[in-house]
């Protein structure tokens, strides 16, 4: 009777122990389904219309026009440093973009392009200033007031490219931030390494000079 009574425990102790291994099991499954379900949800909806955007200014003189798109271009290359978490590559960036800002002839602007490009010049050159001696996360705070400006710079001038407005609403610490993107794929300049396609493209911005 004992052996009986001992083959009986152990044989309880196996189910048991079966019983707890299929149900962390399904834990673990359950936990994929939610990871993926949350990725899912955080890439759809690529496919929704996107606005066309035609600069204001038709015309703009070609030195003018080259100074802008060195612009854009050191901006470009912030947003591709930060892409890829690179803090010393998003700070070469913004000094190059500092420099350019610098160097620009506002002289060769009518009225009505200067007012829409003073509007603008000093908070890029503060937010590039900030950039090129921060560190990855406080880059990125300014990586998004920086971005808002330069929208408001292409839609004035253009540059030199076709141009995409991106948006993430979890960016910004779930507050929604957005950028300019000189490619339609989405590679999300906040969020890095961590969701590199969380995103829509709301606006393709097109250029004629």
């Amino acid at each position: 009777m004992r052996k009986l009574f001992i083959i009986g425990v152990a044989l309880t102790a196996i189910a048991f122990t079966a019983c707890n291994d299929d149900n962390t099991t399904q834990k673990k499954n359950d936990m994929s389904s939610m990871a993926s379900d949350s990725t899912k949800q955080a890439t759809t909806n690529n496919d929704k219309d996107v606005k066309e955007i035609t600069p204001s200014f038709a015309t703009l003189d070609p030195k003018a026009s080259g100074s802008i798109k060195a612009i854009i271009g050191h901006y470009l290359h912030v947003k591709n440093a930060l892409v890829g978490d690179n803090a010393d590559e998003a700070a070469s960036g913004a000094k190059a973009m500092t420099d350019a800002l610098t160097k620009i002839d506002k002289s060769l602007f009518t009225p009505e392009q200067k007012k829409a490009y003073d509007e603008t010049e000093d908070d890029l050159r503060e937010y590039a200033e900030h950039i090129g001696k921060s560190k990855l996360d406080h880059q990125r705070e300014h990586f998004v007031m920086m971005s808002e400006d330069v929208h408001s710079l292409v839609k004035a001038f253009g540059g030199g490219q076709e141009l995409y407005y991106d948006h993430c609403p979890m960016a910004n610490n779930g507050k929604g931030a957005m950028w300019i993107s000189e490619m339609k794929e989405i590679k999300n300049p906040y969020l890095g390494a961590k969701m590199p396609t969380c995103g829509t493209v709301e606006e393709r911005i097109n250029s004629h000079n």
